[in-house]
């Protein structure tokens, strides 16, 4: 999941061209974490588990750090202002929620898949067993983690932006979704095939779970890249047509942005001075001194 590219004016969380730059790479870093975690199952699909894992670890954490970098750009952009979320309920529901709840999916995947990693083909006893256990337990909720996160990220609505806009958050937010609750199903019914039989270590991941995996993660896959179409068109719209925040949060947020500027605070200062002095009348104008040259030429004329 990544949604770094938001229709949102306050998404000014640095200069332009620092900000393009940190959209462009977000989006660029979590389509390369795909290709990664694509690699990692077809590795699996050709019997080299310890390599397919390790390309897994890779990916994941990718998308962990994308996940992370989206939360910290999405507070940078309200200024960390936590009370702006009590006026704009998509601030808690989407915006922070949702990196935070991909961010955590990703770390329980990893967890999971590094344990496999740890047992590899050597005996275990219980307390192994154990932690096997756990790492099935923690794949399915990871991807539980990331089908509610994709159910967030969908509650995300604009009011002001076209139906160019409403397609290029549909073209990202329906192959999360649908890829999501396709780990979800894989996680289930891996976790039921290896009931009874015994297997250990990366050998627990059974090929019903690869193969759905595979499409997936192809599903995250076409996400990634329509969101780096989405990331570009947004950079290219006018600041008029992107969306506010609602509830009297935006303009919350410019009257806190103007208190911290001390220029505008300063010309706030000077100005009820300009308008007094604007209405204060006009001083009567003294009346001119003698003019003694003056005066002996109008004499002698």
């Amino acid at each position: 999941m990544v949604k770094l590219a938001t229709a949102r004016e306050c998404r000014m969380y640095g200069p332009r061209l620092t900000r393009n730059r940190a959209e462009y790479m977000n989006a660029g870093i979590y389509v390369f974490s795909t290709i990664v975690l694509i690699c990692g199952f077809i590795s699996l699909l050709l019997r080299q588990p310890i390599l397919g894992l390790v390309l897994m670890l890779i990916g994941l954490t990718f998308i962990v750090v994308v996940n992370i970098h989206d939360l910290i750009a999405h507070l940078a952009g309200i200024d960390y202002r936590i009370g702006l979320m009590e006026l704009d309920i998509q601030l808690p529901l989407v915006e922070i929620a949702v990196p935070v709840v991909q961010a955590l999916g990703g770390v329980l995947f990893f967890l999971a898949v590094l344990f496999l990693l740890i047992q590899g083909d050597n005996d275990i006893g219980y307390e192994d067993h154990k932690l096997e256990s756990h790492a099935m337990n923690m794949i399915i909720a990871g991807a539980v983690l990331w089908v509610i996160g994709s159910i967030l990220n969908s509650c995300q609505i604009y009011e002001r932006a076209d139906g160019h806009v409403q397609i290029l958050q549909q073209s990202v937010q329906i192959p999360f979704l649908t890829g999501s609750f396709l780990f979800l199903v894989a996680a289930i019914v891996n976790s039921r095939e290896h009931v009874g039989i015994l297997r250990h270590g990366p050998y627990l991941l059974t090929k019903t779970w690869v193969w759905m995996g595979l499409f997936a993660s192809f599903l995250l896959f076409i996400g990634g890249l329509a969101n780096v179409v989405k990331v570009f068109k947004m950079l290219q719209m006018d600041r008029l047509r992107l969306e506010k925040l609602r509830g009297g949060a935006q303009e919350r947020l410019v009257r806190v942005r103007e208190g911290q500027t001390p220029f505008l605070t300063e010309e706030r200062r000077k100005w009820p001075r300009v308008l007094e002095a604007a209405a204060e009348p006009p001083e009567t104008e003294a009346p001119p001194g003698p003019t003694p040259y003056k005066d002996v030429l109008v004499g002698n004329s």
